[in-house]
Formats: structure tokens, C-alpha cells, sequence
């Protein structure tokens, strides 16, 4: 089905108001999930529209939440999410947090009581479009164990960069910690098909080819050792410096059991010219120098290349990822 944005956000608040979101609520995710899945990152868009309507139905993520700001200190924005979706509260923070960073130079938001925080790169990038540098870290169920250990602990914890470039647009980098996205492990289950075998550990801990047996143990976190030690970072800013549930308090994203997830966002952001200024112009310099080489690209083109083609000519999307959503009325 060919589809333009506009509709695609049209049809997916509708798809939510009808199942009890509120409108802004359902105005926030249906704009998220589309610009997802106009990125090229379909593990984050439409496809997880059935989930989240599952997981209101059942109360798991209050579709009427008011995510709720306070100041508890002047450079600080806390944001209760209220066991909602995230996008709300991170629309927020995207409002509320350029002010503060502008009379103080920095800024931090840290958001609890949250849900998926989808493709962070789009997050991030907003606040470059202002001119700021924003860093963001969220935690998510967990996947990966501490080095040498079997069982889950962290989550896949993305972490998020941008960066604004004079001239052009801005370097954004968006990354989780897995080697791999656990999506990859999940549709290799559904096909049955084998994964390499340095995707994931199965529940003993050791390498497995079998998508089954990953399932069931962990996933391999990016750069071995080190990647383990970056998702613990992620776990400390992102849920236990907000008050949110850690990782492996946290219940799944993908089905409607259990209590709210209860996960957490922190975003930085920065005015670059504070210590010196014509940052932008010194990003250009170092952007040209990075795609001078013929086959560099710089992070985060792609994603914003692709979103643009879909702006003009729309959004092609699987059949039965639109019946499924329409099973949902």
C-alpha cells in the first residue's frame, strides 16, 4: 500500500483514539512511529502499532497520561511520563529544555515512569534543528548480561548524538549497545532460519546459531566487554538517576502482560557556542574532512536522505502490517 505521511499519521491517531489514546497523546505516537518507518527503521514504526494498542487496551500504558514537568533545580527538567507513551513527555522535554539551555548553557531532562522511546536519532536531531547539541540515553528491558555473566540485566540501551553543522544538516548518530537489533533475532525465530553465531548467547551462556535458544538466553552486547560496560552507563543515567525501573525490573515492549514497563530517558543538551563560539562553522569544517574520502558517510544522512524521499512520494507499506492495524478498529 502506497501511503503519504499525512495519512499515515491521520490513520494511526485515528487507530489510537479509537482504542481510549488521548488525542494529543495519539497525535504525539502516531507521528513518531510514521517518521520511523519514513526513516528506514520499520522494527520502530508501523509494525509496532498492534503492541502498543494491546498494551492500552490492557492498561498496561495509560493512553489518557499528561506526562508532568517540574524544576528541582535550575538546570533540571524531571518529567513523570505517568506510565504513558514516551513521546509525549520527549515532546516535552523538546519544548521546555532549549529555553533553560539558552540562560544556563546546559540542561538535562531526565523522564520516568516511560515507555519505547522508538528512534532516538529523531529526538536528537530535533534539538540540533535549534542549534544545540543533545546527547540521550534510555534503558529498555533487559537483553544483555553483565561480561562473563548468562543472565539478562541491562537492556539494548540506546544511546543518541546530534550535532548542529553550518550549512547543512546535522551529524546525528543513534546506536544500541546489541550487536545486533534483537528485532533480527525475532523475525529469524518466526522464519526459522539460523542467526550467525555471534549474535547472541543462549540461556547457558554460550554462542548459539539457534534463534529459538537466543531468544531464551541474551544478546551479545556490541564490542564485547566494552559494550556491556556502556549499557551499565546507559542503566545508571538513564533509570538510576530518574527514579525509572531498571532494566530488569522492566516488563516486555512487545506484548500487553504484566504492570507498565516503567523505563527511563535522560537527554543533555548543550549550547555549543558557550565556550567558544562558530562551533557550527568548525562542525562543517571536520564534516567535510570526514566525507572528503570517497564511500564515507556521514551518520545520520541516510536516515534524514530517506525521510525526505518519503515526504515526497509517500510511504510503502507491507499489506499485512495494514491489516493488522486495521484489525485494531
Amino acid at each position: 500500500m502506497q501511503i503519504s505521511i499525512t495519512d499515515a499519521e491521520l490513520f494511526l491517531s485515528s487507530i489510537f483514539q479509537e482504542n481510549g489514546v488521548d488525542t494529543a497523546a495519539s497525535l504525539s505516537v502516531a507521528h513518531a512511529l510514521v517518521q520511523a518507518e519514513a526513516a528506514g527503521q520499520a522494527g520502530h514504526g508501523l509494525r509496532r502499532v498492534p503492541a502498543y494498542v494491546k498494551q492500552v487496551r490492557s492498561g498496561k500504558v495509560d493512553g489518557r497520561a499528561i506526562p508532568c514537568p517540574s524544576r528541582p533545580k535550575p538546570g533540571i527538567l524531571a518529567i513523570d511520563a505517568a506510565c504513558g507513551f514516551a513521546y509525549p513527555a520527549l515532546d516535552l522535554a523538546i519544548t521546555k529544555l532549549p529555553q533553560m539551555v539558552r540562560e544556563q548553557g546546559i540542561a538535562l531532562a531526565a523522564i520516568n515512569r516511560s515507555h519505547h522511546a522508538g528512534v532516538m536519532a529523531l529526538t536528537v536531531e530535533r534539538f540540533a534543528e535549534q542549534g544545540l547539541v543533545a546527547m540521550m540515553f534510555a534503558n529498555a528491558p533487559a537483553a544483555i548480561a553483565p561480561w562473563g555473566g548468562k543472565t539478562p540485566l541491562y537492556g539494548t540501551n540506546p544511546i543518541a548524538f546530534a550535532v548542529p553543522v553550518a550549512d547543512a544538516d546535522p551529524v546525528v548518530i543513534d546506536l544500541a549497545l546489541s550487536k545486533v537489533a534483537r528485532g533480527k533475532v525475532m523475525a529469524a525465530n518466526q522464519k526459522g532460519i539460523s542467526i550467525p553465531e555471534d549474535w547472541a548467547f543462549d540461556g547457558d551462556g554460550n554462542p548459539t546459531t539457534n534463534a529459538a535458544e537466543a531468544l531464551k538466553g541474551t544478546m551479545a552486547p556490541a564490542g564485547g566487554p566494552k559494550g556491556a560496560a556502556l549499557a551499565l552507563m546507559v542503566e545508571v543515567l538513564a533509570a538510576g538517576l530518574t527514579g525509572a525501573n531498571f532494566s530488569y525490573q522492566a516488563s516486555s515492549l512487545f506484548d500487553e502482560h504484566g504492570p507498565a514497563p516503567g523505563l527511563g530517558q535522560m537527554i543533555i543538551a548543550i549550547d555549543p557556542d558557550v565556550a567558544c563560539g562558530g562551533s557550527a562553522e568548525r562542525m562543517a569544517a571536520l564534516a567535510t574532512e570526514i566525507a572528503r574520502e570517497e564511500g564515507v558517510r556521514l551518520p545520520g544522512r541516510r536516515g534524514r536522505g530517506l525521510r525526505q524521499e518519503a515526504l515526497q512520494h509517500g510511504l510503502t507499506i507491507e499489506d499485512e502490517v495494514i491489516q493488522a492495524i486495521d484489525a485494531l478498529r
